[in-house]
């Protein structure tokens, strides 16, 4: 990921926004459903009310971009090997003490001076091609604070033949995922936690808006995976894990791949240790004994739980070792061994990865 510096995005109306008699704006875009009054801004940073308009001013104002492989996003499910090309803008209507992100992502909140490279949808996607990625990923922040810039963006990448990718916090409304469904080809979900408390103590949100999004997004057709960060002494609790698998499967199915991410001390979260290996070792058990049958460990090579294996013979279908990649898919993205079709989406992609990119330019 790199930081650009140039001039400051353009305002434009949001696109879900409702006007109030005095002058208000109730916002549509993300679950908070902010009531924006005149000369405010909503809890995202970037969405003000300017004499009675909701504006967005992250449009096409980038402060971070790279050619990443698809698998750090995670998505290992799509593609496999293949690159995306990863745009942000500022902004997020989550306010997490752990944030990874944070200077981006809570700069606005914070009152930082972000530096800023002004794209256009059209200059996206054209950098996306020339730099040979299969698909542009909406990621580093919750792409729905710049949901009119993505949605132009992934029109035009859709016609030059390249896979959108949204990596979220799932707190999108229903109207905002209407929008989205017929770009979107796959989604990383920020599932933090199966516990409202959590959400509401240390993100500033709330679970079931998350849940109902997921679900939303699940039926408009967008292939889903999931990411939950183990946090000790905050999510890391079996029985709360238990079931978060649980729902995994009964409501999006067996084959839905679940990430299981290592924390580090970060943000405002300095005082908490990294999540031991054994806790991973022991969530990735929990969701296969639910059911799951694609339960991955980031953040933590050194366990090498990575690797896709069939859900039908236990073949290694795709070995990972960081982010080389060897697919070892029949045509039609099938186990060679049994014949059983993997999950996912664009599965019969390139055979092997070079590796981490990046471009700054």
């Amino acid at each position: 990921m790199r930081v650009y510096t140039s001039s400051r995005a353009v305002p434009v109306p949001t696109i879900l926004a409702e006007s109030c008699a005095d002058g208000s704006v109730r916002c549509g875009v993300c679950a908070h459903r902010c009531l924006v009054r005149p000369g405010r801004r909503g809890i995202c940073g970037v969405r003000e009310n300017r004499d009675g308009q909701l504006v967005s001013l992250a449009y096409g104002g980038v402060v971070a971009l790279g050619l990443d492989p698809i698998e750090k996003k995670p998505l290992f499910h799509v593609a496999p090997g293949s690159t995306a090309y990863s745009i942000a803008t500022a902004g997020c209507p989550f306010h997490c003490t752990f944030c990874q992100n944070w200077e981006i992502a809570q700069g606005p909140r914070l009152g930082l001076d972000l530096p800023t490279r002004q794209l256009s949808p059209a200059r996206v996607v054209e950098e996306a091609a020339a730099h040979g990625a299969g698909s542009i990923a909406y990621t580093y922040v919750e792409p729905t604070v710049f949901l009119e810039y993505a949605l132009d963006t992934a029109l035009l990448a859709r016609r030059a033949g390249l896979r959108n990718l949204f990596i979220t916090d799932g707190y999108a409304t229903p109207e905002a995922v209407a929008l989205l469904a017929p770009l979107l080809d796959a989604a990383n979900v920020d599932l933090k936690a199966f516990d409202d408390a959590f959400y509401r103590k240390l993100c500033g949100a709330r679970l079931a808006p998350v849940l109902e999004s997921i679900v939303a997004m699940r039926r408009a057709g967008i292939w889903l995976e999931l990411t939950t960060l183990i946090i000790p002494g905050h999510n890391d609790d079996d029985r709360q894990l238990r079931s978060l698998a649980r729902w995994i499967v009964e409501t999006l199915g067996a084959e839905t791949p679940w990430h299981v991410s290592r924390f580090y001390p970060n943000f405002r979260m300095l005082d908490v240790p990294p999540t031991p290996l054994e806790t991973l070792r022991r969530v990735a058990d929990l969701g296969r004994e639910a059911g799951l049958n694609h339960v991955y460990v980031g953040n933590a090579p050194e366990l090498g739980l990575e690797d896709t294996h069939c859900a039908g013979c236990g073949l290694l279908l795709i070995e990972r070792r960081a982010y080389d990649v060897q697919v070892r898919l029949a045509p039609g993205g099938s186990c060679p061994g049994c014949g059983r079709v993997l999950a996912g989406r664009a599965l019969a992609g390139p055979a092997t990865s070079p590796g981490a990119r990046s471009w700054c330019g």
